[in-house]
């Protein structure tokens, strides 16, 4: 059967007590007494003879306070019987013979003979690795809790709770690892382990006896033979950091589930080495250095600092490393592995170490006697290890007293960290659930501000389509119409731009002025042909005005230029705000817009050539002209009025007024320009652009590769799956923490 030690005295006691209560036994108050604790009597009425009185020797040996010469051992005293028990492992019972050799002498010494009357064993079972033996229903909740949050994966977000052993190198982690799980691993000199193990042990129920599994990389195998483990540890951290001794950041991840082990995370860390060996790299002590900090540092772990003891602590660079992160000590503690190895005369140095006087680390220190090398060779069991390495210390004339301390054995180092554990996790936990709401409600903000994405199924990703290109083709709508959907409002620009147009045209009119009085002025010496004194050649001064307008002809082009760029700006913006995450239709949108405003760029240009051609006309209405005329020249038209109604002919001096009267003309032409070519641009760089692009981008949807046109950039969706993800994570850990806190 498999028991502990209180289910073996237990059933001790009843069978005691069973074998009391037969015919033929004394009858009246019964005392038991278990060490120095007196339970209280019962009354057994068998029918036997009353009035038994008890010896001095056995009035003595009851009420005396003496214990077991071995820890295995349990001695029970009943008022007029005593019971030795005795839990032996691997069938050995040695110490339980002992025990009962010794009770025999002493009784000897009193002329009373102890006959052995009725004798049972009770076989008990126990793991290879006693962490397990120690954990009570107090920390089993938190061990449950803390697992199943690790099982969702919520370490990708927050870091939990766990243990990491560190070490300098060959100082015994692996060792002192191996005795906490029952788990054999790789171990020897130098650089053994060369990857962060994940040692996760998982209690599991039902029909496993004992499965693994080993992930890393890509690569997850299952087995279910133990012995199988320190070969597969070795060959992934061979595949990881390749064969020799170099070492690698990937965590290793080795997840043992069985019935007898406990629901507990162990990390092992690499040795920390001071000198590079052959086939490292110059720089092999920072880069080991750099790894165990990245996991020391949290304060969610608690760290296991192994010190050899045949070693100076002072020049210990893993406690170093550990003070430097953990400058209290409140998650440190250090472990003193090979007290075997100490030399004679050093014992006492070990004591003030243990007993934090050299030192002080607010957890203390725990010495421990793992399987050697020697016993390893020798097939030495982790179970019988644990035993010799109590023999060890009680036999040891300074360490001896370290085991009433609690501050020697594995077993101890057991009892201690699981306490520390269970503190350090009750301890966490009301952090950990105000981190896990806060990042709960900040990735929930960020999702809901990324785009969902196309469904999956053809039929729903072609109306996701027609719906984002509906959504793009009414901004583009919108932005033609004068509504600002973007950062910048176009006809705030177009008409900055066509201000400028308008205020050049302006300031072209004094020079056309002063043109027109140089041609009068000179005309005679320049410009006079076959005409006779007094009359004027009209194609004189329409060549003139012909020459000066089509001068504006460049400056009219390069606000076409700027007003497309503008405009290609806002709708490359509108596609860009309406397309993020789809590059495909991103690059298809801003094709179709340069097409459509390149042509409709030439097409403008055409028809400011043409209003350019017309001009060269020199044409207005009269009635128009007259108007213009006289506002612009007043005294000019009142002249020319008087002259017609004497019915007189202008003197030879009406030249003179040419001037003024193309003046009036060239404020037409200014006026006619200053409107249509901004009417022009507007009309088919805008409007029929917007026109144009909204019809082609529907155009899309008929015949085109849906799967293609949606294709999303890969960091987008992979920040959108892991956003998804991380509010899976985190909704499942709070529900969890939430019911248990």
């Amino acid at each position: 059967m498999s028991s502990s030690v209180d289910d073996t005295i237990a059933l001790a006691t009843h069978t005691v007590l069973t074998d009391l209560d037969k015919g033929n036994t004394y009858a009246g108050p019964r005392w038991s007494r278990i060490g120095s604790y007196t339970f209280s009597s019962l009354i057994f009425n068998t029918g036997a003879p009353q009035g038994c009185v008890l010896s001095l020797l056995l009035f003595s040996l009851f009420t005396d306070n003496c214990a077991a010469k071995h820890s295995s051992n349990v001695i029970v005293k009943f008022a007029d019987i005593m019971t030795v028990l005795g839990l032996n492992a691997d069938s050995d019972d040695t110490a339980y013979r002992e025990e009962v050799k010794t009770l025999i002498s002493v009784v000897a010494t009193g002329q009373l003979a102890i006959a052995h009357t009725d004798e049972f064993i009770t076989q008990t079972t126990k793991m290879e690795g006693v962490f397990h033996s120690h954990l009570d229903e107090r920390v089993r909740p938190c061990i449950d809790l803390i697992d199943s949050l690790r099982l969702i994966g919520i370490e990708k977000d927050l870091p939990l709770p766990t243990i990491a052993v560190v070490g300098d190198q060959s100082s015994g982690k692996s060792s002192v690892l191996e005795a906490l799980s029952g788990v054999a691993l790789p171990r020897g000199s130098g650089i053994v382990t060369r990857c962060p193990l994940e040692l996760k042990l998982r209690k599991v129920k039902g029909q496993i006896h004992w499965r693994a599994v080993i992930a890393y990389k890509d690569n997850v195998i299952e087995f279910c033979d133990p012995s199988l483990i320190e070969g597969k540890v070795k060959a992934a951290q061979n595949e990881l950091a390749g064969k020799g001794v170099g070492i690698c950041n990937e965590l290793i991840s080795l997840e043992i589930m069985s019935p007898e082990v406990c629901d507990l995370t162990l990390i092992d860390l690499p040795g920390i080495a001071r000198v590079p060996v052959k086939g490292q790299p110059n720089d092999i002590g920072d880069q080991i250095k750099k790894l165990i900090l990245s996991f020391i540092e949290k304060n969610e772990t608690i760290n296991l600092v192994v010190v050899p003891c045949n070693v100076d602590i002072a020049t210990t660079e893993a406690l170093k490393m550990a003070q430097e992160v953990d400058p209290e000590g409140r998650r440190t503690l250090a472990i003193l592995t090979k007290p075997d190895l100490v030399d004679k005369g050093t014992e006492k140095n070990i004591l003030n170490i243990v007993h934090n006087q050299v030192v002080p680390l607010s957890k203390g220190y725990i010495i421990v006697k793992c399987r050697g090398q020697k016993q390893i060779d020798d097939k030495i069991s982790l179970t019988d290890a644990m035993r010799l390495e109590r023999q060890f210390f009680e036999q040891h004339d300074y360490f001896r007293s370290l085991l009433h301390e609690e501050k020697a054995t594995t077993q101890c180092l057991s009892k201690k960290l699981t306490q520390e554990l269970l503190d350090h996790i009750k301890k966490s936990l009301p952090l950990l659930s105000e981190q896990i709401t806060k990042q709960l409600w900040d990735v929930r903000k960020d999702l809901t501000e990324c785009e969902t994405g196309p469904p999956l199924d053809p039929h729903g990703r072609k109306i996701f389509l027609i719906e984002t290109l509906t959504r793009f083709n009414d901004k583009i709508d919108r932005l033609a119409s004068g509504e600002v959907v973007t950062e910048e409002n176009l006809f705030t620009v177009m008409r900055s731009e066509f201000k400028k147009w308008k205020d050049l045209l302006d300031g072209t009119k004094a020079s056309f002025h002063k043109t027109m009085q140089d041609v009068v002025r000179e005309y005679d010496q320049k410009h006079r042909g076959k005409e006779l004194p007094g009359f004027c050649n009209y194609n004189v001064f329409e060549m003139v005005v012909q020459r000066l307008v089509i001068q504006l002809k460049g400056p009219a082009v390069d606000t076409l230029r700027i007003i497309r760029n503008a405009i290609r700006k806002q709708f490359t913006d509108v596609s860009k705000a309406c397309f993020p995450n789809y590059p495909f239709l991103q690059c298809v949108t801003m094709n179709k817009i340069d097409n459509i405003q390149s042509k409709q760029e030439a097409k403008v240009e055409e028809r400011i050539r043409e209003q350019f051609d017309m001009e060269q006309l020199v044409y207005t209405q009269d009635g128009i002209y007259f108007k213009i005329l006289k506002e612009e020249t007043p005294t000019v038209v009142k002249g020319e009025k008087a002259t017609r109604d004497k019915g007189m002919t202008p003197g030879l001096d009406g030249r003179t007024k040419y001037p003024e009267m193309l003046k009036a003309y060239y404020e037409i032409v200014v006026q006619r320009l200053a409107d249509q070519v901004p009417m022009l641009i507007r009309f088919f760089m805008l409007k029929e652009s917007a026109r144009l692009l909204r019809s082609e981008m529907l155009g899309l949807v008929d015949g085109a590769d849906v799967c293609e046109i949606l294709r999303e950039e890969s960091d987008v969706k992979r920040r959108r799956v892991d956003m998804q993800n991380r509010v899976n994570r985190l909704s499942m850990a709070q529900e969890k923490l939430s019911n248990f806190i």
